[in-house]
């Protein structure tokens, strides 16, 4: 087992070793942190793609990666498992050490487990109804739970199946997206109060170091819509339960050169003012990790993305978002060799600074 957590002390060493350029990691909260991170969302559950996704984590440390993004329910468990591994064979090689790399995964949709053969149904019966673990109507129609009981079991799989004592960043898995459609507004608001209360709990034990919330619409859709939160009134909450050093410091949500909600659409409201969600991010000094920076491969094809320079559409997504100010790194999800070092040129380059990323958004607006 790896034991321990990301730390300033791991991470400097980390830079300090495999940095091209200085500027290619964002310190938050006395860590440094890559500004481009790997992903593991797509991928057949079986052990071919495995292979693909150990070097994958591999090369992306060479490249200078230490973000690693995960969760329980990608490619059945077995995501979380071949990071465990990749981290295992990376540490007895020297590449790294635990607190040199930042762990990410999430919990909250039920899955089953792709090494155990048996049907979906009849795992969820035997490993989560008939021991307790989730209780009658704990499911909703989008297969997510938030019983504590279950988030639990979740972490404890986790754990295992990374292979690691502590898990540096614990999500709550698109708990809006998954739950609203069969649960009261105001009564979700009451279990993730409970779940904070949890998180914290596992924070005292060492088992988490962060929690906070993975999203898909609720923080860059209108305040009218089902699946909305407002960053403050959450922050509020994780204070009236952890204090001032409560562990809600991150959250995750998409943005891409076509998903740019995050960065113009004023959906949030800091101190009275109505503000686009990465702007109140940095305001409250919340992480921001970003998915689908490709949109799942379309924002590659020729003619898609406007021409600004950086050679392919890879390197101009991931050099237009992590150069967006309120943004720690986009997620990049690569397993075959060609598209690793395609995704991993742009560690190559220095990201631009905040008057060169407003002078490019203007060209690109105009």
């Amino acid at each position: 087992m790896l034991r321990g957590y990301a730390t300033m002390a791991g991470t400097q060493r980390f830079v300090q070793r495999h940095a091209r350029h200085i500027s290619n990691y964002v310190k938050f909260d006395d860590i440094y942190l890559s500004n481009v991170g790997m992903g593991m969302y797509l991928g057949d559950a079986d052990d071919v793609t495995d292979k693909m996704v150990i070097q994958a984590v591999k090369d992306s440390v060479s490249a200078g990666v230490n973000v690693f993004d995960t969760a329980i329910n990608y490619r059945s468990q077995k995501a979380e498992r071949a990071l465990g591994k990749a981290l295992h064979s990376l540490d007895e090689d020297d590449a790294i050490s635990r607190d040199s790399v930042f762990v990410c995964t999430k919990g909250g949709y039920v899955t089953n487990d792709a090494d155990v053969q048996m049907d979906f149904w009849q795992y969820v019966k035997q490993q989560y109804a008939d021991k307790g673990i989730i209780h009658e109507n704990g499911i909703s129609s989008q297969y997510h739970c938030m019983e504590i009981s279950f988030l639990e079991s979740q972490l404890c799989s986790s754990l295992k199946n990374l292979d690691v004592d502590c898990i540096d960043l614990l999500y709550l898995h698109n708990l809006m997206e998954s739950q609203h459609q069969d649960v009261a507004r105001e009564d979700i608001m009451r279990q993730l109060l409970s779940i904070m209360e949890w998180y914290e709990t596992q924070r005292a034990e060492g088992r988490i170091r962060y929690y906070g919330l993975a999203t898909w619409e609720s923080f860059r859709v209108d305040s009218k819509d089902p699946n909305y939160l407002n960053l403050e009134s959450i922050l509020d909450m994780a204070t009236k339960v952890g204090g001032k050093n409560h562990g809600l410091r991150f959250v995750q949500l998409p943005y891409n050169m076509y998903f740019d909600q995050a960065l113009r659409t004023p959906t949030q409201t800091v101190q009275g003012n109505m503000v686009p969600f990465l702007q109140a991010a940095k305001t409250l000094n919340v992480g921001v990790f970003t998915s689908v920076p490709f949109m799942q491969g379309k924002l590659l094809s020729p003619g898609v993305l406007p021409d600004f320079g950086y050679g392919k559409p890879s390197t101009r997504s991931l050099q237009f978002i992590r150069s967006t100010p309120g943004v720690l790194a986009p997620l990049a999800g690569h397993k075959s060799p060609d598209h690793v070092d395609e995704n991993l040129e742009v560690m190559k380059l220095p990201p631009l600074d905040e008057s060169e990323f407003d002078s490019l958004l203007t060209k690109l607006l105009s």
